[in-house]
């Protein structure tokens, strides 16, 4: 899967349009918020194209195949549909974008605007897949899947690759979101054993947590207050297998918590990001994960498509 990721980074880098972006990589000492450990580095991928690190899977998967006259089409909570929506635009291509009710209005507006055809349908992100399936089935669209294809996870690894250059060495640990896993199946490949990946999952979306429980995965409920990015029911075949070997630790946040640190990062910092990027802070902040002294912890800021008003 190494080899994979760097072909994601050389496909980038020799596109020729420059789409997706080296976001900047902001390191802090732990003080800096309240964490007893040497240092915090800070990836911000709510600055990349489309205002999530799904830009990067996304791009990666229309680069790696043909896409037909029908263009491309993905089933989203939101921000693997705008991710998709702006690559097919980047490359002059059509398409259709299946949303779930639970999808913010600020997100639907988006995909609008990048010149996609949004369906809302379904209460719930597994909903909206059925249905794009079928219309996939009918169309010949390209399918982009929002964490399960290797090109998707690939993608998502060259995150990780970039975090381990801005740095100079590789982090100590690296605390990801998961919701259907494409994230931190693609930082996990491309880390393996030199930094230690940790699985950070809501109370009310534990796709990872619930999976472990089992030993395979299962379908859970999922509500609360990042359900609009992390809401798939069933973490994916690929994440489910790379975590099993890479990512000994899956924890999880409250909404409360979640809610705390995503505010604090507005008001102490003015970086604006979605309940799903503050998960890293949430657990460095309640103790969910503690640092050693003189850790250096890696946390992903994975996404920005949120409503102003709610940081108010």
């Amino acid at each position: 899967m190494r080899s994979d990721i760097e072909a994601a980074a050389e496909r980038f880098a020799t596109d020729g349009r420059g789409f997706v972006r080296r976001t900047p990589l902001w390191k802090v000492a732990g003080s800096t918020l309240g964490v007893a450990c040497a240092e915090v580095w800070l990836k911000l991928e709510q600055l990349q194209v489309g205002g999530s690190f799904k830009a990067r899977g996304m791009y990666n998967r229309l680069l790696a195949n043909r896409i037909p006259a029908s263009g491309v089409i993905v089933a989203s909570g939101g921000n693997a549909g705008i991710a998709t929506a702006a690559a097919a635009r980047a490359l002059g291509v059509k398409c259709e974008v299946f949303v779930p009710t639970v999808s913010s209005a600020a997100k639907q507006a988006r995909l609008r605007e990048l010149g996609a055809e949004v369906v809302v349908t379904g209460a719930v992100y597994a909903e909206a897949l059925e249905a794009c399936l079928q219309r996939q089935r009918t169309t010949g669209a390209l399918l982009t899947h929002a964490y399960d294809q290797p090109e998707v996870v690939a993608g998502a690894g060259t995150l990780a690759m970039e975090i381990e250059a801005q740095g100079g060495e590789p982090p100590d640990s690296v605390l990801v979101s998961v919701g259907g896993g494409g994230l931190i199946a693609g930082v996990a490949a491309w880390c393996e054993d030199r930094s230690r990946v940790v699985a950070l999952e809501p109370e009310l979306a534990p796709t990872l947590f619930r999976a472990r429980e089992a030993g395979a995965p299962v379908d859970v409920a999922v509500s609360g207050i990042a359900a609009d990015s992390l809401g798939a029911k069933r973490i994916g075949a690929i994440p489910w297998e790379i975590t099993q070997r890479h990512v000994p630790q899956a924890l999880l946040l409250s909404d409360a918590a979640i809610r705390d640190a995503q505010l604090a990062l507005w008001k102490d910092f003015k970086l604006a990001v979605e309940p799903a990027a503050a998960l890293g802070l949430a657990a460095l902040r309640t103790g969910a994960y503690v640092p050693q002294s003189d850790e250096i912890v890696a946390l992903v800021l994975c996404g920005a498509n949120l409503d102003p008003a709610t940081l108010a």
